[in-house]
């Protein structure tokens, strides 16, 4: 289920709460553009904090022309590690000197730990993330099940890649724009040959829309879209939901719908799924795991404290 709401707690960081900045502080950081509004530094920095290490976690602007520039200063500096958020996922691959299969196979890096010998190995934990809360129980819940992607831009190639390790027998994506819609089938469907594209239209013939079936099969349906996502310049962007009424009414009281998205909490979709009875997750845990995922890799250590990372989320989240 998701992650219930949590009365918001104001409150002034004043010096004496943070972790003292020597001369021997090392840095980490997520690359984006922008970047001001990542919540990673929030939960990264309660993390180290509770781990003892010397090291701050900030926030790093890099313009798409200035990547390259940005990534081989950081290693210059004996950058501890780095996540990588939208728009760099793709194009910072190239900046490394040796990938892990699972981002060679998805063809996006969000995370890149320093190497020995120099340079940046890249990897990804948006998958992990995205399955931890969907292992949490019994993963064996979803083998041969039906699964629907709704969007097929970057972060639905790495909740693919977590629906084929779970299991399933039959993923369906949907997207509005048909050129991108095959491009993104035929990068995935050599390691996910369960693949299927869906058309998802918008002329309002309920009676010729693919989704309505699929909808109807689904034990688990994911929102990769930004669609119902907080916007600080458009107010009603909270009140938006990826699918119509009558495409919500094909959910069964058994399916399980996942939002990416984790402000608001919950997002309309979600919202809507409950009313019908469904299990609902949001886009918070994913967040907090794969944030976890990389800190074990830059660290080396397997105490992170994802309690202290996930708290440290829910008091910053309205």
């Amino acid at each position: 289920m998701w992650l219930p709401n949590r009365a918001r707690t104001d409150r002034l960081i004043t010096v004496s709460s943070l972790p003292p900045i020597s001369g021997t502080t090392t840095i980490a950081g997520v690359l984006g553009d922008p970047v001001h509004h990542s919540l990673s530094p929030v939960m990264q920095n309660a993390a180290l904090q509770a781990m003892g290490l010397d090291w701050v976690f900030l926030a790093l602007p890099a313009p798409a022309q200035e990547l390259a520039t940005v990534v081989r200063a950081l290693e210059a500096m004996e950058c501890r590690g780095l996540n990588v958020t939208i728009p760099h996922k793709h194009s910072v691959a190239g900046l490394c000197r040796e990938l892990s299969p699972l981002a060679q196979r998805l063809g996006a890096v969000n995370v890149l730990v320093p190497l020995a010998g120099g340079g940046w190995h890249g990897t990804n934990t948006d998958v992990e993330g995205f399955c931890a809360p969907l292992r949490d129980g019994n993963a064996g819940r979803w083998h041969g099940r039906q699964a629907l992607v709704l969007g097929c831009g970057g972060s639905a190639r790495a909740v693919v890649a977590g629906l084929v390790e779970l299991g399933f027998a039959s993923i369906a994506v949907a997207g509005r724009d048909p050129i991108r819609l095959a491009e993104f089938v035929g990068h995935c469907q050599s390691w996910a040959p369960q693949l299927q594209p869906l058309s998802w239209r918008g002329d309002g013939d309920a009676a010729a829309d693919p989704l309505l079936p699929a909808l109807a099969a689904a034990a688990l349906v994911v929102n990769t879209t930004p669609l119902g996502m907080h916007s600080a310049s458009d107010p009603n962007a909270v009140e938006r939901c990826p699918l119509s009424a009558a495409q919500l009414d094909q959910l069964t009281p058994e399916a399980s719908v996942y939002d990416v998205i984790y402000t608001p909490r919950p997002t309309r979709l979600l919202q809507e799924a409950t009313r019908r009875g469904c299990a609902t997750i949001d886009g918070l845990e994913m967040l907090v795991q794969q944030g976890a995922a990389a800190l074990r890799l830059w660290s080396g250590r397997g105490d992170v404290p994802v309690d202290a990372m996930r708290q440290a989320l829910l008091e910053r989240l309205p």
